[in-house]
């Protein structure tokens, strides 16, 4: 979430630009442990979300995250 942070502020934008979030998790059964984290940072935001269960290509990873963000104007 760090470097989500980090490249939104990079285009000028922030978390609560987010419009659309796409999870990738190996395991679809872990997505239930990474709700208190997803909740704290998009809890307010509530952008539209995909969940997909999907072997990542480094086994060390447990999540893949994809945001796109729409900033707002004024």
């Amino acid at each position: 979430m760090k470097n989500i942070e980090h490249a939104l502020a990079q285009a000028g934008a922030s978390l609560a630009d987010v419009v659309r979030v796409t999870y990738v998790l190996p395991r679809g059964e872990d997505f239930e442990a990474c709700w208190p984290v997803l909740r704290k940072y998009f809890g307010a935001v509530r952008p539209a979300a995909m969940m997909i269960s999907a072997r990542l290509l480094d086994p060390r990873m447990k999540i893949e995250i994809e945001v796109t963000a729409m900033k707002q104007s004024g």
